[in-house]
């Protein structure tokens, strides 16, 4: 080892440093490693003396190879080695030499390469001329040249600013961009830190990045530091990437970092974040407001998006008068003097009632500040004339209240007016508290979008109220009133609308009282939803019930309800959608009404039903348990009753067909909509299987049955109205029913009277004996009279007494009012005066009158005495 000269301890570096330097063992990294210099000598003889193991790397060629050999003939081609001994003659004549010399590489397959040389002239122990030579390949010197010229451009020509730090994280180096910067020159910046550029948190920040760097070796990309330059106060904010530096030995030397000046960035994303964030609220908005159709609802809707997504505490007033149903709303101005609208009323002052009902807050005790501050939920105020929120309800337009005194929470507020069609339905109230940013203009945009938003859902959430009532009271008037009664018939019903906004649909049913204790049980269906099928199904109700009472057959009814369903979309009636239906032009103006219905007719006395079909749903019969004996017995299965469905109505051109079903005592029928049983998510026939299914215990309540067949079918109830129509027949009993042929001859008037005598006082109708006798006679006098064939009399009991007169003749008897010198012609004006009412029917053989009595205790809903007045009338 060398000796370290004295001066060396006087130098500026400390002897810990060169103690550690002196001792330090270390891989060799140095330059020499990089320029591959390597060495040989040449002796007085002027043939190679020494070889340096570099000399052996960079020239492929062992010492025992070339020592003792001419280097001109070892190295050189033969046509250059006349100039090449002449040099080396000088050489060891005492002269320098440097220059360039060719080279086979080693393993390069014969190819050559250049090495530059130089020869320094050296004298041996006997003073004689020797040379010492110093080789460096000129590849390497060139790549060193270009990675140092492409190393000072990055550095100085850097349009980022650029810092090399040391160990110690002081500044080792800075580019000129850096300099530009933070003012001076790049040397000037040379042994500062992190500190005397950026504030002291972010200066810790960017420290605790260098240090965690060079001790790991992990690379730090877009860090984001905030500071300022020395040029301008404004904050800044730069992108800094740190990456750790080693030296030739592999030992790190430093930390090299580049910053970006991202502030526009910055500022754009902050501008984009924005817009996003608000994006966002509003889209947020459009689910999550208006989904209740109630008003206080929908503003704590509003409220729960905005608090505290978009402020920190919100409050919504409504007008009092809207929240009572009041149309008096305040229109929105249009222009100065302007109180309304076109064609609306006088608007409501905006000193009117308001009432809060909703209020939110995301900061624990914090009362809202601003119009209306200290009012509570619930409560009913007013606006100041001259206050922001009255001038907000009186121009429509936001208002923006700035700061507060030092104690007050709140920094902004906005009052923004909730206007829907034109209309102001109330007021929002928007505030941030001190710490959060201020209300932009962007937020003010915002704001007035969402209280838009919640306004027009309030409005709608008034205008389902408003329409929500009468549309209750058009379904209420077009169903059955109350629980349905029928002779013979246990009744249970459902109705669902597939339209949950309205709750009106175009399904309906009915259960018709007829003559007879008969009842008529209609379900039908018009094609369509909403209104519009509701006002159409009113008018086929209205129509099945007045052709109840003229008691048709149910296929005449049926024809009788398609044609008028065929009127109904015409401005003329049936006669004129006819006529339409040949001429195009007209048939596409005409409103096309389709409906299905199903129209049956019980008899409690036989226990038969005759249903006709247009195009519905066929009905199921469930017969009762009598398959078995005992606890043996198992339920007989529904069954689809085979009725011909038919056209719907209002298609015309064919004729509806009837058939007639014995019902057995205990059996269920059930008529029902298609809504019931069709869905889009499984065929027609499953969901007959299933109401089958669900129909196969008929011995439970009826009402449950009705509530079993709907939970336990997929009905997907809101995608179709349903309507189900259950009856389970009891029948008359056969004491209850008085049934006898008679002869056509005089006597079998005194025969009815005596009948009907001896079978009141069984039933304890004895109250009853005088008017049933007169009437009886009467119907059997009339019978003889103008009928013709044997004359039927039947006594019904259950909830009236009804008498029924059979005879042959089709011609129905009329009432006329008889003239003072007429003999006859009062009967049937005596019957319409004593009787609770009576009339005529055609059946398949003739005709049959009747008239109905109530029962004693109900003589009120009767008339069952004849004043003298009345009595003196019929004689004039």
């Amino acid at each position: 080892m060398s000796e370290i000269p004295a001066q060396a301890h006087q130098a500026d570096v400390p002897r810990e440093t060169w103690h550690d330097a002196l001792w330090h063992s270390s891989p060799p990294g140095s330059i020499y490693d990089y320029i591959k210099v390597a060495s040989f000598s040449i002796g007085p003889d002027g043939f190679i003396d020494q070889w340096s193991l570099r000399a052996e790397e960079l020239f492929g060629l062992t010492a025992a190879q070339t020592v003792g050999r001419d280097p001109v003939d070892a190295f050189m081609p033969p046509e250059l080695r006349p100039d090449a001994h002449r040099k080396v003659a000088e050489i060891l004549d005492g002269k320098e030499w440097t220059g360039l010399i060719p080279f086979r590489i080693p393993g390069g397959n014969g190819a050559h390469g250049v090495a530059e040389i130089y020869v320094m002239p050296t004298q041996t122990e006997t003073a004689e001329r020797a040379a010492l030579c110093v080789v460096v390949d000129v590849r390497a010197l060139r790549r060193i040249e270009s990675d140092l010229a492409a190393s000072q451009a990055i550095f100085g020509q850097s349009p980022f600013g650029f810092l090399l730090f040391g160990t110690d994280l002081t500044v080792q180096r800075a580019n000129r961009r850096f300099a530009t910067v933070f003012g001076g020159t790049a040397e000037t910046h040379r042994g500062r830190t992190v500190h005397d550029y950026l504030p002291a948190h972010e200066a810790d920040r960017m420290a605790d990045a260098l240090r965690r760097v060079l001790d790991t070796g992990d690379a730090v990309t877009d860090l984001r530091i905030t500071g300022s330059t020395p040029r301008s106060r404004e904050n800044r904010h730069w992108s800094i990437n740190l990456y750790r530096v080693h030296g030739g030995s592999g030992r790190p030397i430093g930390v090299a970092g580049i910053g970006t000046d991202v502030t526009r960035r910055h500022l754009a994303a902050r501008e984009a974040a924005g817009v996003r964030r608000n994006l966002a609220l509003l889209n947020e908005a459009g689910h999550r407001i208006g989904n209740s159709l109630d008003l206080e609802t929908t503003a704590r809707e509003l409220l729960d998006v905005t608090v505290p997504g978009f402020c920190d505490l919100a409050a919504v007033d409504l007008y009092q008068g809207l929240l009572l149903g009041d149309d008096d709303r305040p229109a929105r101005p249009q222009g100065p003097g302007v109180p309304s609208l076109p064609g609306q009323g006088p608007a409501r002052t905006p000193s009117a009632a308001l009432r809060r009902v909703a209020f939110a807050s995301a900061v624990s005790d914090a009362p809202l500040s601003g119009p209306g501050a200290l009012v509570a939920v619930g409560d009913i105020h007013r606006y100041p004339a001259a206050s922001p929120g009255a001038l907000a309800l009186r121009t429509a337009r936001p208002r923006l209240i700035e700061g507060g005194g030092p104690e007050d929470l709140v920094q902004s507020t906005l009052v923004v007016p909730m206007v829907a069609h034109d209309t102001v339905v109330g007021l929002a109230q928007f505030s941030r508290t001190k710490g959060s940013e201020p209300f932009g203009e962007r937020d003010r945009a915002v704001a007035v979008e969402l209280a838009a938003r919640a306004a027009v859902c309030i409005d709608n959430a008034r205008l389902y109220r408003r329409e929500h009532e009468r549309a209750l009271i058009l379904q209420r008037s077009l169903l059955p009133p109350g629980d349905p009664e029928a002779a013979g018939l246990d009744i249970a019903c459902r109705y669902l609308p597939g339209n949950a906004a309205t709750e009106v649909g175009g399904d309906w049913f009915d259960v018709i009282e007829l003559p007879g204790h008969r009842t008529a049980l209609v379900v039908g269906d018009v094609m369509g939803r909403g209104l519009r099928a509701a006002v159409a199904m009113g008018e086929l109700r209205t129509a099945v019930r007045t052709l109840a009472l003229l008691d048709l057959e149910p296929a005449e009814v049926l024809t009788a309800l398609d044609e008028i369903a065929r009127g109904l979309g015409a401005p003329g009636g049936s006669q004129q959608a006819s006529r339409a239906a040949l001429h195009s032009r007209d048939s596409d103006r005409s409103e096309v009404y389709l409906a299905t219905c199903v129209y049956a007719v019980y008899d409690p006395v036989t226990r038969r039903c005759t249903i006709a079909n247009a195009g519905h749903m066929p009905p199921v019969l469930v017969s009762p348990n009598q398959a078995g004996r005992g606890e043996d017995r198992e339920p007989m299965p529904a069954l689809l009753l085979e009725v011909p469905p038919g056209l719907p109505l209002g298609v015309g051109g064919e004729p509806f067909e009837e058939v007639e079903v014995e019902l057995p005592e205990g059996a269920l029928l059930a008529l029902y909509t298609d809504g019931l049983v069709e869905s889009r998510d499984h065929p027609l026939e499953e969901g007959l299987r299933g109401l089958r299914a669900a129909l196969a215990d008929p011995v439970r309540p009826l009402e449950d049955v009705c509530d079993h067949v709907l939970n336990t079918l997929d009905t997907r109830h809101g995608e179709d109205d349903i309507a189900l129509l259950m009856a389970r027949v009891q029948g008359l009993p056969v004491d209850a029913v008085g049934d006898w042929q008679l002869p056509r001859e005089a006597r079998s008037v005194g025969r009815a009277r005596e009948l009907a005598r001896a079978k009141l006082p069984a039933w304890g109708l004895e109250g009853l004996l005088d008017t049933t006798e007169l009437l009886v006679s009467e119907l059997v006098t009339n019978a003889l009279r103008y009928g013709e064939g044997e004359i039927r009399l039947r006594l019904l009991l259950d909830r009236t007494l009804v008498c029924e007169v059979w005879d042959a003749n089709l011609v129905q008897p009329r009432r006329r009012r008889a003239r003072d010198t007429d003999e006859g012609g009062r009967g049937l004006q005596l019957v319409g005066l004593l009787s609770a009412g009576w009339g005529t029917r055609r059946t398949h053989r003739g005709k049959t009158v009747w008239f109905e009595l109530p029962l004693p205790g109900a003589a009120e809903e009767g008339v069952t005495e004849l004043s003298a007045e009345q009595l003196l009338n019929m004689y004039g």
